[in-house]
């Protein structure tokens, strides 16, 4: 007397006929199954290996014509049923696991502006790359990259590396004032040769190295002008400029500046922004590889400082 469907009795099911009978159970019948399995079967293999599942069994699982499980199929099926059903799922989970991660942290401008066209570049050479990007100011990348939250940050930075985090620099940008056309200067030391500037002044918050630099040179020249709208988005400058709220400080950035109701004064004289990649401890051989793109994309937008 064989055993039933709940004693092993020696017996070991072969995995194989337990799919066929699953997708067969699932479709209602053998020739339905064949069209919907992901690989291809002939009809009379199905049918074939099924006999030898209901051979070692002992049972018949299911009336042909027209289809119906019997009562040991239906108890077959739902013990095979949960586990097929979730093979699918479980093999993309265990793919995506797999596929290489990069979480980059940057400004909105570099997320928007220019991270993409690098991106372009490493995903052919990684197209299973699966990518994260947080935007963020300095203080708040910085932190997120001793803490691992990411793996690579693009941040203006002035002084000495965050403690365990290591940098390359990848250019240096020169300041910039942001202006309404409708204002008539030639230059934007004109706005404190007369005194203390009375517009109002358009930045980010007096944290990010762009303010420092810029605070610097106003302080060698004797001139005190803080902050009266601050921002967390450099793009927000250029449209309040625009909107007539003031005057905005900024970077040499032509996407960033371009407005056709903004002009650009230089700013000569003032100690540029150095832009740096930062990761934390060694970089990996994927964080090396966008690394190195972003110094070709840099040298194909950008001439070399001086040049």
């Amino acid at each position: 007397m064989r055993p039933g469907l709940g004693e092993s009795g020696g017996l070991a099911m072969n995995l194989h006929h337990l799919e066929l009978f699953y997708y067969v159970a699932r479709h209602g019948g053998i020739s339905a199954a064949v069209r919907q399995m992901p690989y291809g079967v002939q009809q009379p293999a199905v049918s074939s290996q099924l006999r030898l599942l209901e051979e070692d069994l002992g049972v018949t699982l299911f009336a042909r014509q027209p289809f119906a499980l019997t009562e040991e199929g239906r108890q077959l099926w739902e013990f095979v049923q949960p586990f097929f059903d979730r093979l699918g799922p479980m093999r993309d989970q265990l793919r995506h696991a797999a596929a290489p991660q990069l979480r980059i942290g940057a400004s909105e401008v570099v997320l928007r502006n220019h991270l993409p066209r690098v991106m372009q570049q490493v995903k052919r050479s990684h197209p299973e790359l699966r990518l994260t990007l947080r935007s963020g100011l300095q203080p708040e990348l910085e932190a997120a990259l001793r803490s691992r939250e990411i793996d690579l940050a693009v941040v203006p930075l002035r002084g000495r590396l965050p403690a365990q985090v290591r940098g390359r620099k990848l250019l240096s940008l020169p300041l910039v004032l942001l202006v309404p056309k409708a204002m008539r200067l030639s230059s934007a030391a004109e706005l404190w040769t007369r005194g203390r500037p009375r517009e109002a002044l358009i930045s980010l918050p007096a944290t990010e190295t762009i303010c420092r630099n810029f605070q610097k040179g106003l302080k060698h020249r004797g001139v005190e002008w803080s902050a009266s709208v601050e921002v967390t988005s450099m793009g927000l400058i250029t449209r309040y400029v625009a909107d007539g709220y003031g005057v905005g400080l900024s970077l040499v950035e032509p996407e960033l500046v371009r407005h056709p109701k903004v002009r650009v004064l230089p700013l000569e004289g003032f100690d540029e922004v150095e832009v740096m990649a930062l990761w934390p401890g060694r970089a990996s051989p994927l964080v090396q590889v966008v690394l190195d793109e972003m110094d070709r994309y840099v040298a194909r937008h950008w001439p070399p400082a001086g040049g």
